[in-house]
């Protein structure tokens, strides 16, 4: 079945307590098509564009503009010589209805009867009634309202744009009924607040725009043990743009945005930035700002040196159940703890990880058995932990002893010892080149994790093991453990030992060690290509880019904590 469905924006929200629920048309549309993408869309809030929506928005460019107007039903002198009205808008209380319909003309020697015509983006499917159900409830449940407002509706039509055919859409007691039921089991899952639960190996499900919200196949494997298709794509079109020139301005001309530096002027299609990465003293436009919020790219603010200062988005998520189910976890000790136990445990398995596959060949007497016994020893205790403060404890014991044992994991040469010697761990400010990359990819990864998190509609300053404090994302801290080694630490080993950040690439002020530009920008180059490469999911076993495997992480998280699945799957490669 062909998915002709178009994005009508905006659409009324679900009601409030108490309130009676305006079920749009489209949304009965989604109902029958698919129950949990209509609770997705119109509950939750979710949309995803794609190239089939962006069609259909230049399907219903010339509809969407409006035109002419359509008579009161008792307008005697009017409905005779009515022709059509394009872009219509009618609710019907009673039957808790709302639609916006692209035509509604006269009827053909009828005088004063309506016919709602919905427009359609894609061909005519060949089936015994001319259009599929969905199509249809969508149309007669505009049908419906046209009635109930007091016009006479013999049938209804849909045009499909894709064919230029007409289809005639009868109005019979079978899809009346059927319209009426969608829309009002819709009605009572939004008020209950119950997400129907994913389609099983549908074929629906691979061109769906939200397959990668939704998660179907990935929350059946946790229900029913189903084998996941590769339904998300592999990586985002998509990518950050990172401005960091001292005294750059990025202003928006039409949809492309302008970096403007000394050096002259980079242009970017707006529809290709995901991120907005601003380090030092750059500036931004309001007209560029407010289209970054239009089209909800987020914006970080990183001091010179690669502090992470701020974090500037649009008016987020509206869905508020994500964040309930976040806060109801992070109240309940009990539950806190075991999610913090998990995630300091995954760190740890990811840093014997990161140990064990690329430990030096030459430096194999130096403790590599015992170390590698001994960091899985402490990733299973994590599991047993009884207190947070025990946690952090645990912690801070495994982080010593890999990073004891860093310096065993960089080659040494021209690009790497002894100009990259490392000791241990420091910060505030880093002493040593290692440590000031460890800490500018550290901020990164948090600035990434933050994006993640609200785009999915999480609080990032509500955690599970770090705790809350002004100012803290807690809970981007908290995602971020696990990836610090496999993300961060690994972009840091390559960019040393392929020699692109240089042992002259580094200033020293006093104690303090930082990156110059230049290193800067090849450093956050490597960390950029580290996202985008692609790894195979220990669980699901798909292949995916680390940058995508962040979303759907934070998605199945947000499923763990409203009880869709009963296990949140940490990533830890073998």
């Amino acid at each position: 079945m062909a998915d002709t469905r178009q994005q009508e924006l905006p659409l009324p929200a679900p009601p409030a307590e108490g309130e009676a629920a305006l079920v749009p048309a489209r949304m009965v549309n989604e109902w029958v098509y698919c129950p949990r993408l209509a609770y997705l869309e119109w509950v939750e809030g979710e949309w995803a564009e794609t190239g089939d929506t962006a069609q259909g928005a230049r399907t219903h460019a010339r509809t969407d503009a409006g035109g002419g107007r359509l008579p009161e039903p008792a307008d005697d002198e009017a409905l005779p010589d009515f022709g059509k009205a394009r872009s219509v808008t009618l609710a019907s209380q009673r039957l808790g209805l709302i639609a916006r319909i692209d035509v509604v003309e006269a009827a053909d020697g009828d005088d004063g009867a309506m016919i709602p015509v919905d427009i359609k983006k894609g061909k005519r499917p060949h089936t015994d009634k001319g259009a599929y159900l969905p199509e249809r409830v969508q149309v007669c449940a505009q049908a419906l309202i046209l009635e109930d407002n007091g016009y006479r509706v013999p049938e209804a039509a849909l045009w499909f744009a894709g064919s230029r055919e007409r289809v005639r859409v009868a109005l019979d007691a079978e899809l009346r009924a059927t319209t009426l039921r969608a829309a009002s089991d819709l009605r009572l899952a939004a008020a209950a607040r119950r997400r129907p639960p994913p389609l099983e190996n549908s074929p629906k499900c691979p061109r769906c725009a939200l397959a990668g919200i939704c998660l179907p196949d990935e929350t059946n494997f946790f229900r029913k043990g189903l084998v996941p298709r590769p339904l998300n794509p592999s990586a985002d079109l998509a990518l950050p743009l990172y401005v960091q020139a001292p005294g750059a301005r990025v202003r928006k001309s039409g949809d492309v945005l302008t970096v403007e530096t000394e050096e002259g002027r980079v242009e970017t299609p707006l529809i290709s930035v995901s991120e907005l990465a601003l380090f030092g003293p750059v500036s931004l436009t309001t007209p560029a700002l407010h289209a970054l919020f239009r089209e909800e790219v987020p914006v970080a603010w990183f001091s010179t040196g690669g502090w992470l200062m701020g974090h500037t988005a649009g008016t987020g998520m509206k869905n508020v159940a994500v964040r309930a189910a976040q806060f109801r976890a992070a109240f309940d000790e009990r539950r806190s703890l075991a999610l913090a136990r998990a995630l300091v445990a995954a760190k740890v398995r990811n840093q014997r990880t990161m140990l064990r596959r690329n430990w030096r060949a030459d430096r194999l007497d130096d403790g590599k058995t015992d170390t590698l016994a001994r960091l899985k020893h402490l990733a299973a205790k994590a599991q047993t932990i009884e207190t947070p403060a025990e946690l952090l404890g645990l912690e801070g014991e495994a982080a010593a002893l890999y990073f004891r044992h860093f310096e065993a994991m960089i080659t040494p040469g021209v690009a790497g010892l002894p100009a990259f010697a490392f000791a241990n761990r420091n910060r505030r400010p880093p002493t040593d080149p290692v440590n000031a990359m460890l800490s500018l990819c550290y901020a990164v990864l948090t600035r990434t994790w933050l994006a993640v998190l609200q785009s999915v509609g999480f609080d990032p300053y509500q955690g599970f093991y770090h705790r809350p404090r002004h100012g803290r994302p807690a809970l981007a801290l908290d995602m971020m453990e696990p990836y610090r080694p496999i993300v961060a630490d690994s972009t840091v080993l390559k960019a040393i030992n392929n020699g692109e950040v240089r042992p002259d690439g580094f200033v020293h002020n006093g104690p303090a060690c930082a990156l110059k530009p230049p290193a800067r920008k090849a450093l956050i180059a490597a960390y950029e290509r580290r996202l985008g490469q692609e790894t195979t999911h220990p669980v699901f076993g798909y292949r995916v880019s680390m940058r995508r495997l962040l979303e759907v992480q934070a998605r199945l998280l947000a499923r763990h904590l409203d009880g869709e699945i009963a296990d949140y799957p940490h990533y830890c490669p073998r």
